[in-house]
């Protein structure tokens, strides 16, 4: 999977150049997440650590799941 001329994005509350998470927003495709094939879009995410490492993949359903679970603080 190449994912080299993907645009990532960080927080703008990453301190310093800090390490944290990148998020990316790509059209869906088989090659990134078979298991998601039918997605018309995915949300990626990795490390800023690591960028040439592995990528998570989730749908825009997921993803909103997601955002909506850090802002009512259920991961603490």
């Amino acid at each position: 999977m190449d994912l080299s001329s993907v645009v990532w994005r960080k927080s703008s509350r990453s301190t310093n150049g800090g390490d944290c998470v990148e998020v990316a927003v790509v059209p869906g495709d088989p090659a990134l997440a078979g298991h998601k094939a039918d997605a018309d879009e995915l949300y990626l995410v990795r490390d800023s650590k690591d960028p040439d490492g592995p990528a998570l993949a989730f749908t825009q359903r997921e993803w909103e799941a997601f955002v909506g679970g850090v802002k009512d603080g259920e991961f603490g």
